[in-house]
């Protein structure tokens, strides 16, 4: 199924995975419609992506926003939300206001975003949502972002009968190169990235292009719905 002329909405789609699957949607011919908090990053994200692209600051904790960012843009073919929110730290010392907030952005965000975009989807159109391996591999420190990715699988699953034929996945990083890990000193991440590496079976980290080529998939193959895809180099596994 070409993306040649198709109407691609990426909410979080100026920076990291998100960005890299604006790229790759954009060169594959789509018109890409990219939305996020920060207009600074809007408008860089804009000028790297080769293609036609627009951009709108959009709040993914706020409903009344969401709601209203998809009664202005009219009809789309594909909605991809890359919501990443997170908290670390053990169970019995996190902060609920922390954990909640978790979920209005990474939950919350997504669901609200399926609501009222499903509406405007064409007929073979999409909605691709994000989670992450803390779901399959119990990490611990990672409560908080097992809960939220979890409740985004169950979601999808259910979306995936509610909304047919609107076809519904996730997909599911995991360690990738992205701005996520910018505050950690630069020795300290490389040094992360170059453990986990070792470990895993790919013997390297994620890119943020391994998780757009994903997305692209799902976008295209009109046979597949209702799943989980793990991008995450064997991380699950070890």
């Amino acid at each position: 199924m070409p993306l040649t002329d198709k109407r691609v909405v990426i909410i979080g789609g100026s920076s990291g995975m998100g960005l890299a699957t604006a790229q790759a949607a954009a060169e594959a011919g789509a018109y890409v419609l990219i939305a996020g908090r920060s207009k600074e990053k809007l408008h860089r994200a804009m000028e790297e992506i080769n293609g036609d692209v627009d951009g709108h600051t959009l709040d993914v904790t706020r409903e009344d926003e969401i709601r209203d960012f998809f009664a202005g843009i009219g009809t789309l073919d594909h909605l991809v939300t890359t919501t990443a929110s997170g908290v670390t730290g053990p169970f019995l010392e996190l902060e609920s206001a922390a954990v909640r907030g978790v979920f209005e952005s990474k939950f919350w965000g997504q669901y609200f975003a399926a609501r009222y975009g499903a509406p405007r989807i064409q007929p073979g159109g999409s909605i691709t949502m994000f989670a992450g391996v803390a779901s399959e591999k119990p990490l611990p420190g990672l409560v908080a972002y097992a809960a939220v990715n979890g409740a985004v699988e169950g979601l999808c699953r259910t979306l995936a009968l509610e909304l047919a034929p609107i076809r519904v996945n996730v997909v599911s990083p995991g360690i990738v190169m992205t701005p996520a890990y910018a505050a950690m000193p630069e020795e300290e991440r490389h040094a992360l990235f170059a453990s986990l590496a070792g470990k895993l079976p790919v013997r390297r980290v994620g890119q943020p292009v391994d998780v757009a080529q994903t997305v692209l998939y799902l976008l295209r193959n009109g046979y597949t719905t209702g799943t989980v895809i793990s991008v995450d180099g064997g991380h699950r596994l070890i």
